[in-house]
């Protein structure tokens, strides 16, 4: 296997998720854009308790080094647009629609703590034999956040410098996203685009992997969840 390096992140995908972490199926559930600065992944672990055990001379008897817990992963996203279906999705606060019934804002409420999304990001690599010999092709590394909670917009200051919205979240395990509704990595020798081959752990907040499927285009609207899963249970 080469040793590819991440040149830059591409695209994003976000999904609806219910209260159980399953991917919502139908034609308003996903979104996929490109206009983001930077996604954190900020490992959240606590570090556990020392033991030791002290005599009344001061000499250190035992001493056991407390076992960290991961937490998860506290993202932190930074974007620049202002896409109202986007909002929707992982804040679970509601769209602002115009006299046409087309969303042209949002509103800012509650944070919805029982609802989730899934997000994707899509990087692209850099290394040998990356593209075809007649220059097509490619290789990303595609991250997975199976299932992310608490989604909450961050502050926002608008002058004379472009603006920058974050969102805010947490990942959390389990959850029922299986291997996806969406085509992601080759499933045969061929090249064939399709869903995960293996499910993530029940333990598990994020998978990673070398992919030559390519990302979805980057539309700014909403997308249809239809695929995968979404097959086998309709």
């Amino acid at each position: 296997m080469a040793c590819p390096l991440i040149a830059n992140a591409d695209t994003i995908r976000v999904t609806r998720l219910d209260s159980c972490g399953r991917p919502v199926c139908g034609t308003d559930n996903g979104f996929t854009f490109d206009c983001f600065a930077t996604l954190g992944m900020n490992a959240n672990v606590d570090e556990g308790e020392d033991v030791e055990y002290k005599a009344a001379n001061g000499r250190v008897c035992g001493f056991k080094r407390g076992c960290p817990t991961f937490k998860g992963y506290d993202i932190e996203l930074s974007f620049f647009s202002v896409s109202p279906e986007f909002i929707e999705i992982v804040t679970g606060n509601p769209v602002v629609f115009g006299y046409d019934g087309q969303p042209i804002g949002y509103d800012d409420c509650t944070i919805q703590c029982d609802t989730g999304f899934a997000l994707e990001l899509w990087a692209e690599v850099l290394g040998e034999d990356l593209c075809t010999a007649d220059g097509t092709g490619g290789q990303w590394i595609y991250f997975l956040l199976p299932w992310v909670t608490n989604g909450a917009l961050g502050d926002l200051e608008v002058g004379a410098e472009a603006a920058t919205l974050t969102l805010n979240g947490a990942t959390r395990t389990g959850g029922g996203w299986g291997v996806g509704p969406y085509d992601v990595m080759p499933i045969n020798a061929a090249g064939t685009p399709g869903p995960m081959l293996t499910p993530m752990g029940q333990t598990c907040h994020r998978r990673s992997f070398l992919t030559n499927v390519a990302p979805p285009e980057p539309i700014c609207d909403y997308v249809p969840v239809t695929g995968g899963l979404c097959l086998s249970s309709s």
